[in-house]
């Protein structure tokens, strides 16, 4: 059975496909490498003994998107990674992010209608729940007012697939995570953003490689037991894994809903001063960071609540923090040597 991944060269994507090919699926990749590259389709093949198929283009180019589709009328399915992600560049280039997250998603349904593909897995985010009001957060939180254009793209495309299953055929779950991090066991992938890193595990990483010279902790300040950020950091694989299971529900008619929402966390919550002391504690290392001002965008603290996802899909983060942080400390070392 033939799996579309959009953004599958992607952090998230790429183990995605390795988890996808473990379990039997044919994968043909769509990716423009904003934020990746092809060489990765040579390190998921190492890993897995296959590799998956790769088309470079955009998907925001609606004949292109046409195009591939009338030539991959076989696909069962499609998990759509394909987006821009960075929280605090969304603030600064919004029409960016509308432009590429939400035409990229409407050019794929358009597909799967015109095609007749009725499934969907959407890679979606705790950001659409804004600051909770309560903890952890829940499928049945409130959505708030999204605190950065990256979160509201998110919002509105969940809206988007709410109002397409309605009126088709098409059938959709949307996984709303949290913060992946981490990488294979392998140390054969892991996240590689291009550019300075707008996420929190590769600029440690990096900065204690000796690529940057500080990472910036941004802000102290916050009502939270050491004054940092709290998020609910889970392991990239075992977040593939949950796809995997999800795309195998669609597949075998097991949906109880013709849209399924699940959180998929590990319902813990780390400061950014806990991850900091895990990558220290596991590396050996001290870590330079400096405390900055808060960073427009960000929230206070959010966890969440995976029981309906541990009950309903059968699937629960496996791995500790101390195993997150010591694999993308594997996956940085790997890189160094390559160079």
């Amino acid at each position: 059975m033939k799996i579309l991944v959009t953004g599958g060269t992607g952090y998230i994507g790429s183990h995605t496909v390795v988890e996808l090919q473990a379990k039997g699926f044919e994968v043909v990749i769509v990716d423009n490498l904003s934020n990746s590259s092809s060489d990765i389709v040579e390190k998921i093949s190492e890993i897995s003994g296959i590799i998956p198929k790769l088309e470079i283009f955009d998907l925001t180019n609606k004949d292109l998107v046409a195009d591939f589709f009338s030539r991959n009328n076989d696909i069962v399915g499609i998990i759509h990674f394909a987006a821009y992600k960075a929280v605090g560049e969304s603030v600064n280039k919004p029409l960016l992010y509308y432009r590429n997250n939400i035409e990229s998603l409407i050019n794929v349904m358009e597909g799967m209608q015109t095609n007749g593909i009725e499934n969907i897995v959407f890679s979606s985010s705790c950001t659409v729940y804004g600051q909770p009001d309560v903890l952890p957060v829940n499928e049945q939180a409130p959505i708030k007012i999204a605190e950065s254009p990256y979160g509201n793209t998110k919002q509105i495309s969940e809206e988007i697939i709410q109002d397409t299953v309605k009126s088709s055929n098409i059938n959709a779950i949307a996984l709303r995570y949290f913060n992946p991090i981490g990488a294979h066991e392998t140390a054969l992938i892991g996240e590689l953003p291009l550019g300075v890193p707008n996420n929190l595990m590769p600029f440690i990483t990096q900065t204690a490689i000796g690529i940057r010279k500080c990472l910036s902790v941004f802000g102290d300040d916050y009502p939270t037991p050491d004054g940092t950020a709290i998020r609910d950091y889970i392991h990239v694989v075992d977040l593939a894994k949950a796809h995997v299971i999800a795309i195998d529900r669609m597949i075998s008619k097991n949906m109880k809903d013709d849209l399924e929402i699940f959180n998929l966390g590990t319902g813990n919550g780390y400061s950014v001063l806990e991850v900091i002391n895990s990558f220290e504690r596991v590396s050996g290392l001290k870590l330079n960071y400096q405390i900055v001002g808060r960073r427009e965008g960000d929230i206070i603290q959010v966890w969440a609540d995976p029981t309906y996802s541990n009950e309903e899909l059968g699937w629960k983060a496996e791995m500790g923090i101390d195993e997150m942080t010591n694999s993308a400390w594997n996956w940085e070392q790997f890189l160094s040597k390559k160079k």
